[in-house]
């Protein structure tokens, strides 16, 4: 947003779990263009279902390759204009799909088995896969750099490559405590590399602790964009230790939480969520509890973690928010299975909701519902994205809010089985995907306020309704 202001072309590829339906989505969060999906994780690595500017599209073969072929147009596209292009990227996580290219080369590595009791034990084909999509990851960072040195823009382009947290197994992880999942120093420390070749010197360590929370700051000073924040910010910028103008560095605190476990980092000590203190400088393997040498800085670093979590988790586990539905500044809202609840004997296709769906929709009333708020009043057209064996065509269906009701019938076949599965390097723990395809349902008048939008099977005259993965809702028109 800063930088759209500013007069930035702006543009997110890949993966956004920061919300779906506007105003969380990209498109109402500064950016111009968004090419990916909103969600934790996805189940398709392959011609993923994807989404642009939140239209429902097909993605084009491995989706970090496509992410990156959207990503290298994007800056071809406005190279002789001022832009902001963030590439979030979602691999290596699971699940765990290599193209063959990839794996061929990892699939017979040796590799030295990883032994830390600490963090479990090693599934070497896991980490094998995380190798492999980690070499494409690299191949296609090198597309970037390379493109920016052809267009003559690498001197003038500030290129940050990072992570978000720390391995998603039990492998090699620099000897630190912890993985993904956990607040200590192996859960949360992450690589950060900064380019701007002829401004900031090659081969500049920086070991002063700081966090994502400076990228806005630091960017902003480097590239010389006022902005007033409307909140305080918790960051600050890097540019004096990036530009060597000043070492000056405040004696700050950073915070991680995970599910309800903090850590908080003070320079070279963190103190852990069981109260345990640690000097990274002599132990960065957090093997040395040092909480009764040093009391008073354990009795300081405990408050503080206190206080954060008495400001920050304030009713985070109460939070009930409707879903936003028909935003009147975007015409799009997509309602995924992920955000539904199932009543009856509807099962989802996995625990984890993310790039699930619904089956085994076998009884007559059994039903899906989303609790939303309606921002505008207005008709929108229904699109499902379903699959249905042929032999099970037929169900009629009904999308109710309140008064307002849509019927509709199953009349065309979607055949699909579980797509892709051959790209898994190892047994997944998330939802399979099938090959799901929209069919228009037709028109819906809804209401602005608050309820529960349900879709209920009237009747099934086989063996079921359909296989659900999500409905689109796209405004056609507002109401005066």
């Amino acid at each position: 947003q800063v930088f759209k202001k500013a007069g930035y072309s702006t543009a997110a590829f890949g993966k956004w779990h920061n919300g779906m339906q506007y105003p969380y989505h990209p498109n109402a969060r500064g950016f111009d263009e968004f090419y990916g999906f909103c969600s934790g994780h996805w189940g398709n690595y392959f011609n993923s279902l994807l989404e642009h500017n939140g239209q429902i599209v097909q993605g084009n073969g491995f989706i970090i390759d496509d992410l990156t072929d959207k990503a290298l147009d994007f800056i071809n596209q406005n190279q002789d204009n001022p832009f902001f292009l963030y590439l979030p990227y979602n691999t290596p996580h699971s699940p765990m799909q290599v193209p063959d290219k990839e794996w061929a080369k990892f699939k017979d590595k040796k590799l030295t088995k990883f032994a830390d009791t600490r963090t479990g034990e090693e599934d070497i084909d896991f980490t094998r896969a995380a190798l492999a999509l980690c070499e494409n990851i690299d191949s296609n960072v090198g597309r970037i750099q390379n493109q920016l040195k052809k267009l003559k823009l690498d001197r003038e382009t500030i290129v940050i490559y990072l992570s978000d947290n720390g391995p998603n197994s039990s492998r090699w992880n620099g000897g630190m405590k912890g993985r993904k999942g956990s607040t200590d120093e192996g859960g949360v420390k992450s690589p950060f590399v900064i380019q701007w070749p002829g401004t900031i010197s090659a081969g500049l360590e920086v070991d002063q602790v700081s966090g994502t929370v400076d990228l806005l700051p630091t960017l902003a000073d480097l590239t010389g964009i006022q902005f007033n924040s409307v909140k305080p910010l918790d960051g600050i910028s890097l540019k004096p230790l990036l530009l060597k103008t000043s070492q000056n560095w405040p004696d700050r605190m950073l915070f991680s939480h995970w599910n309800g476990k903090v850590s908080v980092r003070k320079q070279h000590y963190v103190l852990d969520d069981s109260n345990q203190l640690f000097d990274l400088n002599s132990d960065p393997e957090q093997r040395i509890d040092i909480s009764a040498k040093k009391p008073e800085l354990t009795k300081t670093l405990s408050k503080a973690v206190l206080d954060w979590k008495a400001e920050v988790l304030k009713g985070i586990a109460s939070d009930n928010r409707p879903f936003p539905v028909g935003h009147p500044d975007y015409k799009y809202t997509q309602l995924p299975a992920r955000d539904a609840l199932a009543h009856g004997d509807i099962k989802r296709s996995n625990k984890y909701p993310n790039s699930s769906y619904f089956l085994n929709w076998k009884n007559n009333g059994d039903y899906i519902s989303w609790d939303v708020e309606v921002l505008s009043e207005g008709d929108y057209g229904v699109e499902i994205y379903y699959t249905c064996p042929s032999d099970d065509t037929g169900s009629s269906m009904q999308l109710a809010f309140e008064d307002d009701k849509l019927e509709f019938n199953i009349t065309k076949a979607i055949e699909s089985g579980i797509i892709n599965q051959q790209y898994d390097r190892v047994e997944r723990m998330e939802s399979y995907e099938k090959d799901f395809k929209p069919m228009k349902a037709g028109v819906i008048h809804l209401k602005k306020g608050s309820g529960k939008l349900i879709l209920r099977a009237k009747n099934i005259p086989h063996a079921t309704a359909m296989d659900f993965r999500l409905m689109m809702l796209t405004r056609v028109a507002l109401s005066k």
